[in-house]
């Protein structure tokens, strides 16, 4: 009884990541906002740089802010209802944003949703992040890349802080965005990754 009692928070916690991660901001907000079903305009991806896709900067920057919103607070809520359980929503929230079960289990890159979480689980991996993203995009204005680069610094980051609790974590989260940008990739070799501000077919 005892060892089932235990497995309840970090469940809990992990269910709760999951189901605040899963809520797709870029595909309700685009529908209520009239610009119709994301996942069939450019990439079809739910994130904000296809949002931005649609013409509608305020929808991809509420976009971006609430995929960031929804990884912190999953972490958040977690630690403060189940503590030293944030590693496991950070987890759920993650690949709640990436396969969430309302759309078939085909959802974001994470970028934006990994942000959130960073800035949860130790604030300056989150800065370090916010700032190689930003730089990033305007310096080159790929997505792709300033996202594949951000999500690989946290870990880095969190080794250089120390913070030796999360890198693994962070190691395998990046890795999931690495894959999940693996059509991205494949353009960037092939020389046909458009830059922000250029539509897609």
């Amino acid at each position: 009884m005892t060892t089932q009692i235990i497995w309840i928070p970090p469940t809990l916690a992990l269910l709760l990541g999951y189901l605040l991660g899963s809520i797709p901001f870029g595909v309700l907000l685009t529908r209520w906002g009239g610009a119709g079903d994301l996942r069939s305009v450019g990439s079809g991806n739910i994130g904000a740089t296809n949002v931005l896709r649609t013409g509608r900067k305020g929808l991809a920057a509420a976009t971006l802010l609430l995929d960031l919103a929804k990884g912190a607070a999953a972490v958040l809520i977690a630690e403060a209802m189940w503590p030293g359980t944030a590693p496991l929503a950070a987890a759920g929230a993650f690949f709640g944003h990436c396969y969430p079960v309302w759309l078939r289990f085909r959802g974001g890159k994470g970028v934006a949703t990994l942000m959130g979480i960073a800035l949860a689980l130790h604030w300056p991996v989150g800065l370090v992040y916010a700032v190689v993203w930003i730089a990033l995009l305007a310096a080159i204005r790929v997505s792709s890349v300033a996202g594949m680069t951000a999500a690989v610094s946290a870990p880095v980051a969190a080794a250089f802080f120390d913070r030796f609790d999360i890198v693994l974590l962070l190691i395998g989260l990046a890795l999931v965005v690495l894959w999940k940008h693996r059509e991205n990739i494949e353009r960037l070799f092939a020389g046909t990754e458009p830059r922000i501000g250029r539509k897609r077919g």
